[in-house]
């Protein structure tokens, strides 16, 4: 087989597979998968407050995807469940790399 048009064809057919992909339906988020997102950001949030470091925008989040789960918005509140532990691991990560960090600071 000619390399070149090996090349065109093995272009072609990814090309075929990626618009496939990219136009076929996402799954619909469902119920339980709200509930799992919800568990695991509610843990990190959890876990955020035993450090004494929770944000005003991971408790939005939190908010926004339980309005959205009841209203049956499952995609919506999936996502903002998603935002909400990382906005919450964000915050887990601030606390524990600052409770050394100062000493760096500190005029000696």
């Amino acid at each position: 087989m000619n390399t070149s048009i090996g090349a065109v064809a093995l272009a072609a057919g990814l090309a075929t597979t990626l618009a496939a992909t990219a136009l076929a339906p996402a799954r619909a988020a469902t119920d339980a998968d709200f509930k799992a997102a919800y568990a695991a950001a509610d843990a990190a949030e959890k876990e955020a407050g035993a450090l004494r470091n929770r944000w005003t925008t991971t408790e939005s989040a939190l908010t926004a995807a339980r309005k959205a789960a009841e209203a049956g918005d499952f995609d919506q509140a999936v996502a903002q469940a998603k935002e909400a532990e990382a906005l919450a691991k964000a915050s887990i990560y601030q606390a524990t790399s600052e409770k050394e960090a100062w000493k760096a600071l500190e005029i000696k």
